[in-house]
């Protein structure tokens, strides 16, 4: 009974309680979005997603695979704040963040089909923000995508 409860205890919903956002429009969140490490997602107001290079979310993160493909998106709204929850459907390249180990296990099979919650924030001076949790929940690593501006 013990090992149970501290298995279902455990995940980023225990450690932080969400934005508190609750006014992001459906437009606002539309657009293209980037992170340093060469993600793209492009969120379509039509509800349609291309997702290139995604790491995976929470301890997903550590099998070192990346996803590219087409899937949906929806802005979702809770006590806690907005998320965007963004579902790859067709999975179209697989690529691998961590340099392969000779003699080791082999990583698992990255997966077809993968779902993703970003937290929605707003800063100040940069407008919004998207984020996720990866790694351990201990650490608080965040993975910041940020809005593609057209220049």
């Amino acid at each position: 009974m013990v090992a149970l409860t501290v298995l279902t205890a455990c995940g980023p919903s225990q450690y932080y309680g969400g934005t508190g956002l609750h006014d992001a429009t459906r437009a606002e969140v539309s657009g293209v979005w980037e992170n340093v490490e060469g993600t793209r997602v492009a969120l379509r107001e039509d509800g349609t997603a291309r997702v290139q290079r995604l790491d995976g979310q929470d301890f997903d993160f550590e099998d070192g695979w990346r996803l590219s493909g087409t899937g949906t998106w929806q802005l979702t709204d809770h006590d806690s704040g907005q998320e965007v929850k963004l579902a790859l459907t067709a999975r179209t390249q697989v690529e691998n963040r961590l340099p392969s180990t000779t003699g080791e296990t082999p990583p698992p099979e990255p997966p077809s089909t993968y779902a993703w919650n970003f937290y929605v924030d707003r800063a100040q001076r940069d407008g919004l923000k998207l984020f996720f949790f990866y790694g351990d929940p201990d650490a608080g690593n965040t993975y910041l995508m940020s809005r593609v501006t057209a220049s």
